[in-house]
């Protein structure tokens, strides 16, 4: 008897998955499946959202959206970055096959999404050529910072920044207060 052949996902299969509470992507045909978030991971997402939000109402360069969203470039790529920037007129459309210049995107790691997160996204962001890309660890209270053509990530622990095209201030974030305890 013999195995089944792997299932190769589109981001149409995955759009037809059951609202489960699970988070369904694919990247290049690779099924990615992540539980509910842990309330620390919730908590960050939401400190970021905060901290971003004040940012780009003083820098109105792009616009903030939280998942769960939609993004695909093509039939075999959908994800949903915990949070990320897109240019406004591209939000203004309302419509997720309009939003395709993510200005940042983050992922903050659970321990289920932590893979996905470091190398697979990681790598579709990296030749999307999404300027810069978060990995936020709460667990170390750390941030990786991606840009297109790095081969290793820079390294955070005390602050992290993000100067967008057309900002005429960066975003400065310190990390002891993102990673505070409640």
């Amino acid at each position: 008897m013999g195995m089944a052949a792997p299932v190769y996902y589109t981001a149409e299969m995955v759009r037809a998955f059951p609202a489960d509470g699970n988070r369904y992507e694919t990247v290049h045909g690779e099924l990615l499946v992540t539980p509910a978030p842990r309330p620390w991971h919730q908590e960050l997402v939401s400190r970021l959202h905060f901290a971003l939000m004040g940012y780009l109402r003083k820098e109105p360069v792009g616009h903030l959206v939280a998942s769960p969203a939609d993004i695909s470039w093509g039939e075999d790529l959908l994800v949903q970055p915990d949070l990320f920037v897109v240019p406004i007129e591209q939000a203004r459309a309302l419509d997720w096959a309009a939003m395709r210049d993510l200005m940042l995107a983050i992922e903050v790691l659970s321990p289920t999404s932590a893979r996905a997160d470091r190398f697979t996204k990681r790598r579709l962001y990296q030749e999307r050529w999404i300027p810069w890309y978060w990995v936020v660890d709460g667990d170390l209270r750390a941030v990786e910072v991606w840009t297109p053509s790095d081969e290793r990530p820079s390294f955070k622990r005390k602050h992290v920044d993000w100067w967008p095209a057309g900002a005429e201030t960066p975003f400065q974030l310190d990390l002891t207060d993102l990673f505070r305890p409640i």
